[in-house]
């Protein structure tokens, strides 16, 4: 594993408790909701297979105390992909490669809000 990867790995990922739906910008469909996400990347459960190693735009809207939900809009690596235990659900892995600088900022501030719970 590089140093870049062991990086992104160690980066704290919030449990998300609450259903946060993930969509595909360029088709405008639900693929999935998020399990649990960090400033780097995410862990979704998608609702169909999702190819490996493919570059896809996100968007997910994080819960917030003042706003109600924040976008955040992503450029995003899908590293793997496995079976979940329920019939036709997949957990899968994406890295962010790309994120605007306000996204980033209300990202890091969820990931450490004084009530998060980490994965």
């Amino acid at each position: 594993m590089t140093d870049g990867a062991a990086d992104f790995r160690r980066a704290r990922r919030r449990r998300v408790e609450t259903r946060v739906e993930v969509v595909d910008v360029m088709t405008g469909e639900i693929v999935g909701q998020v399990a649990n996400v960090s400033e780097n990347g995410l862990l979704m459960l998608a609702r169909a297979p999702m190819r490996e190693d493919a570059l896809f735009q996100l968007r997910f809207s994080l819960p917030s105390r003042e706003d109600g939900y924040v976008p955040v809009d992503v450029g995003a690596h899908l590293l793997w992909s496995r079976d979940a235990a329920v019939a036709g659900q997949h957990w899968v892995g994406a890295r962010f490669l790309s994120i605007t600088d306000d996204s980033l900022q209300r990202l890091r501030a969820w990931v450490d809000a004084p009530d998060a719970v980490y994965a």
